[in-house]
């Protein structure tokens, strides 16, 4: 991904990473949420699953997204576990949530298409609120919004403070709609290979 060097784009939108493929969003989303080890979920995994049940609530409203129960349908996969740890110039950094993407070539009734696959981890080690503010804010990044925000009451913000944010912010949905309407070849058909 690169810095985009769109400065007249609304919101945080000059922020934002491209490819060279464009944003890396689709028309719309299929999200797996790792189920609970047991049948019958403890008080911790429900808490888990209402914060990101709640975060995706909010992104709903705003994005086509399908919930599937199958992980390799699934362009977003949202894991209940702590990201490792990240080694820094200046020692180690622990984390609430990560988004890892990867940009694949995948076959979908017998059409080659370039989509994003998003790994989201959130941690459950977390307050609820705190639980939610992070999903929130990592599907963002999942959803294309490849960028942090300066403005501390945006979901995107890099930091929660006092007060997590745990809705989308009129600058969130403005960027969003924005990156949405640019182009881009993720979700495409990919040009037929060349055959000798």
């Amino acid at each position: 991904m690169r810095a985009s060097d769109l400065t007249n784009a609304p919101g945080y939108g000059s922020r934002l990473a491209i490819s060279s493929s464009g944003f890396p969003v689709l028309q719309r989303w299929c999200v797996w949420v790792q189920p609970a080890e047991s049948t019958e979920p403890n008080r911790w995994e429900r808490r888990w699953f209402g914060a990101v049940d709640r975060a995706l609530d909010e992104w709903s409203a705003v994005l086509p997204i399908i919930r599937v129960d199958d992980p390799e349908r699934a362009h977003v996969r949202v894991e209940r576990r702590r990201p490792p740890r990240r080694r820094l110039a200046d020692g180690w950094r622990a984390s609430n949530g990560r988004s890892v993407l990867q940009v694949l070539e995948v076959q979908r009734q017998g059409v080659w298409r370039l989509e994003p696959q998003v790994t989201v981890m959130v941690s459950p080690e977390l307050r609820s609120e705190s639980q939610q503010a992070t999903a929130l804010h990592e599907l963002g990044h999942a959803f294309g919004l490849w960028a942090h925000s300066l403005a501390p009451n945006d979901a995107m913000a890099p930091v929660q403070g006092a007060s997590p944010v745990l809705k989308l912010s009129p600058r969130d949905q403005l960027t969003l709609e924005w990156m949405r309407r640019q182009p881009t070849r993720f979700g495409l058909p990919l040009p037929a290979p060349a055959r000798p």
